[in-house]
């Protein structure tokens, strides 16, 4: 799962580009970003056996995103399921220090607010490397997440769900 920053960071993003008409509540939209990830049973929140196999398909059959909160969670589960698809091909316990390298420079960028549920579980380091991510490549998961239209997107998965079923296993990296 993509760190809680890079959640939030994505979510302001969208909120910046995709909130002009709609005017989600901020505090319902935030809090449903942050949800998934805020249970010890991720699978279960995920709608996958663990939070790097999201199920789209079985959220959006469960849930409707009329409302903010649940267009918050929606964000979030496409954040991870882009994440783990698309933009990562290694997984390995470094990415955790990897977050919380990229965490001061993600807040400050996206203009992150950390909700206070959240707070004691970000951290940060600096002055080392980065073993599996980039700064470039957490943009632009942000980038993409950030130009979808929730709506449009719900009517793309109802349409081709087994496009949005499909999960990609990642390879281990030895660091």
């Amino acid at each position: 799962m993509p760190g809680y920053v890079i959640h939030l960071a994505a979510a302001e993003e969208y909120l910046k580009k995709q909130d002009k008409n709609r005017k989600e509540n901020y505090k319902n939209f935030i809090e449903g970003v942050i949800f998934p990830d805020s249970v010890s049973e991720k699978s279960l929140t995920h709608y996958g056996k663990n939070s790097s196999s999201v199920n789209l398909v079985t959220f959006l059959n469960n849930n409707s995103i009329e409302e903010s909160f649940n267009r918050g969670y929606f964000l979030h589960l496409l954040t991870d399921y882009l994440f783990y698809n698309k933009y990562i091909e290694y997984f390995s316990n470094d990415i955790y220090n990897d977050y919380d390298i990229l965490n001061k420079s993600l807040i400050e960028k996206y203009n992150v607010k950390l909700p206070k549920k959240v707070k004691n579980q970000v951290f940060f380091k600096e002055n080392l490397d980065l073993k599996i991510l980039s700064l470039e490549l957490v943009d632009n998961l942000i980038l993409e997440v950030s130009s979808k239209n929730l709506d449009m997107l719900k009517n793309e998965i109802e349409k081709e769900p087994i496009k949005w079923t499909k999960i990609r296993k990642l390879k281990k990296f030895d660091s």
